[in-house]
């Protein structure tokens, strides 16, 4: 018996996964499998990643100019615990102590300090990569990336007009809201430029990027100008993204967008993988292609907005960690974005400890540390997509 080999759908610069068929040998194609080592090397890679977390936590909260013990934090920890519960009437239930911070601002420099800062690095990766993890999903493509196809930028630009306008001390929430709305401007303006009679080709989507990185360049730009010196000051504080002087009232406005964020990227993952079957195939298996894309630019967005508000311009974490997690996990996306959400918390509080404490009683720009690692991440998959598309010319 012939059967006819399915067309794939190749809108992503590679060939999507085909049905099982058979070949002009007899042979037959296995089918695509989307979880490499299946279920227990996830729960394995999930469980080494917040391992892994964790001691990075308790490392970045205790090296600085204050040198904090290990078991002082985890005694810090487990009195303030305790204190919740007897709050709540939960007396009976208390954490051990293990040990208490002995030098005098030691506790607080670990509660209005570090924690927060600790906190918000965790919350601010998670969103990058998750929306990294989407964005590709999205557009079928392994170059996509917030920063690189202008989304931070478009962010960056409400985030700064709110800024120069004077905005930003009627609410808290108003500088992350037009941050919200520059990156989904942005995102739009990507997906219909890069896309072409159904398919969204690799160099289109890289210099649609590029256009919209240099337009929201040219934004900033002019609101620096038009800025006073302070004003100036903040915008730069946007290009070159940090975390210092993060504070409670910040995670308290990023970590609920942030969550709703990833929990909308969770319910869309069975979509996506289906998606990366190829926009025929996805369709005939009942899924509304036009509007999970839709969806998946306005979560990208959601995300892109959480991360940039009050960090600033964060570039390639959304390209690293998704590409690390999809070479240990396969291209399930129910895998990757948990998975993924942790790499990148991982990847930007190791970011962060190495920017503030790389200098002696000074802070490099987190966003140029991400910048040394992921540019020559970015070339060397440029390249590699290149050679497998079999160029570009």
């Amino acid at each position: 018996m012939t059967v006819t080999t399915a067309v794939a759908d190749t809108s992503a610069g590679n060939p999507a996964p085909s049905p099982d068929v058979a070949t002009s040998t007899g042979k037959r194609t296995p089918p695509p499998r989307f979880a490499v080592g299946g279920a227990p090397r996830a729960a394995l890679v999930t469980t080494a990643l917040a391992i892994g977390l964790a001691v990075m936590a308790i490392l970045s909260a205790g090296i600085g100019q204050l040198h904090i013990p290990a078991d002082e934090i985890a005694g810090s920890l487990a009195a303030r615990v305790n204190s919740a519960l007897a709050a709540i009437g939960l007396d009976a239930v208390r954490l051990p102590i293990l040990a208490v911070p002995e030098h005098p601002n030691a506790d607080a420099t670990l509660w209005i300090v570090r924690f927060p800062r600790v906190v918000m690095a965790m919350v601010v990766g998670a969103a990058l990569a998750t929306a990294g993890v989407v964005m590709q999903g999205v557009f079928r493509n392994p170059l996509a990336e917030p920063g690189i196809v202008g989304v931070s930028s478009g962010a960056a630009v409400g985030a700064s007009a709110v800024i120069v306008f004077g905005a930003a001390g009627l609410s808290p929430l108003i500088a992350p809201a037009f941050a919200f709305l520059g990156g989904l401007a942005a995102t739009f303006v990507v997906y219909f430029a890069a896309r072409a009679e159904g398919r969204t080709e690799v160099v289109t989507l890289v210099l649609t990027g590029i256009a919209v990185n240099a337009v929201a360049g040219a934004g900033i730009a002019f609101l620096t100008f038009a800025g006073t010196t302070q004003q100036r000051e903040q915008i730069v504080f946007w290009q070159l993204g940090s975390l210092n002087g993060s504070r409670w009232q910040d995670v308290a406005i990023v970590l609920p967008v942030a969550a709703v964020g990833v929990l909308g990227s969770l319910l869309l993952s069975g979509r996506l993988d289906l998606l990366a079957l190829g926009e025929r195939q996805a369709r005939h298996l009942g899924v509304d292609v036009e509007r999970t894309r839709i969806i998946g630019i306005v979560v990208v967005a959601v995300l892109t907005a959480a991360a940039v508000a009050l960090c600033g311009i964060i570039s390639f974490v959304g390209l690293v960690i998704p590409h690390l997690m999809r070479m240990l996990l396969g291209p399930s996306h129910r895998a990757l974005i948990p998975t993924s959400a942790l790499g990148g918390a991982l990847l930007l509080l190791a970011a962060d400890l190495g920017a503030r404490t790389a200098v002696p009683y000074a802070e490099l720009p987190i966003g140029m540390l991400t910048a040394i690692v992921g540019g020559p991440f970015f070339f060397w998959l440029l390249r590699r997509t290149r050679v497998k598309a079999g160029g570009w010319g």
